[in-house]
């Protein structure tokens, strides 16, 4: 009989699994990832069935910048490629802390690792207009090289150069029978890493991956809609989500409607870089879920199994 128990998708924030900028090593992510699926196996022990997704930005970059100081030595990586290392990296990294957590707890369940391809459309207007910052800040003589090279470069507010990539809009899971396989076998599973290897199909139907990024909380959105999860849940930097962010009035928001949702994206309150996305995620999965008990949490690592219990975090309701 298949189990019955509800539904999460969890996304993680690649910035979330480094707490330190100026401490990024390999050690201080592993704490990171540690405390995060700490809180995560605490929702699997009450009963969720549970698919996580996770960012990879800061991971690419890192990638990027060994890709330039080696470069005379190896041959540089396709972006596609860099997408599928992270992917790989981080899940294993999720799913040992989380298999660790299950063993010490003595929960019978076991995490894998689905490397997740994500169709996008090769006519999406994004890849005329990138837009996507990526790998770290330049000075405009190093920005000005990399653009002769094919890159496209932006000024960003005074901060220095960056290269930008396209983002466009994730239309197909390619993995997701798989997934939702793994699912109705009883695994916690990690997938769309990244927000899932950028791919098209070919005049002959192959995939065929591009250089881009996806945007990892509406690839989330998207797999929570086709998974008919009950829970989206967001992990991020930040406990709760606050309109006039930054101001004087700043509020923070313990519950909102998606009506609420939108109007407050209108009235402009969530940054186009940081909480817009994932408000917009929200929108998408409440909009077109079939789940009629679907409902979004974000909230930060810490305070996740807080947050379930309503005494924290920012809660999106239908109505």
């Amino acid at each position: 009989m298949p189990d019955q128990s509800p539904l999460a998708v969890v996304a993680i924030g690649g910035n979330s699994l480094i707490q330190d900028n100026k401490q990024p090593e390999v050690a201080n992510q592993w704490d990171a990832v540690r405390e995060t699926t700490g809180h995560i196996a605490g929702m699997v022990e009450k009963g969720w069935r549970t698919v996580i997704t996770h960012g990879n930005g800061p991971q690419v970059g890192f990638i990027l910048r060994r890709n330039e100081l080696a470069a005379h030595e190896v041959h540089t990586t396709p972006l596609s490629l860099i997408v599928a290392d992270t992917q790989g990296a981080i899940g294993y990294m999720l799913q040992q802390a989380l298999n660790n957590e299950f063993f010490q707890r003595g929960i019978s369940k076991q995490a894998i690792t689905v490397v997740t391809q994500v169709r996008v459309d090769e006519n999406d207007a994004a890849f005329a207009n990138p837009s996507k910052p990526i790998g770290g800040f330049l000075d405009e003589e190093t920005a000005r090289i990399f653009e002769r090279t094919g890159w496209q470069v932006v000024e960003d507010a005074g901060r220095g150069w960056r290269r930008v990539i396209a983002s466009p809009l994730p239309i197909e899971i390619v993995e997701l029978a798989a997934i939702r396989q793994a699912i109705e076998l009883g695994w916690i599973v990690v997938a769309c890493g990244g927000g899932g290897i950028p791919v098209v199909r070919n005049p002959q139907g192959e995939l065929r991956g591009v250089s881009a990024v996806i945007d990892k909380d509406r690839a989330s959105s998207l797999l929570a809609r086709q998974l008919g999860a009950e829970l989206f849940l967001i992990s991020t930097g930040v406990e709760q989500v606050a309109i006039n962010f930054g101001k004087p009035n700043q509020q923070s928001i313990d519950a909102m409607t998606l009506a609420q949702a939108r109007r407050y994206r209108e009235e402009g309150h969530f940054a186009a870089g940081s909480m817009r996305p994932k408000i917009d995620a929200c929108i998408e999965f409440l909009e077109e879920s079939s789940n009629p008990a679907a409902w979004c949490l974000i909230t930060d690592p810490r305070n996740l199994e807080r947050a379930l219990e309503g005494e924290t975090g920012t809660r999106i309701v239908r109505t």
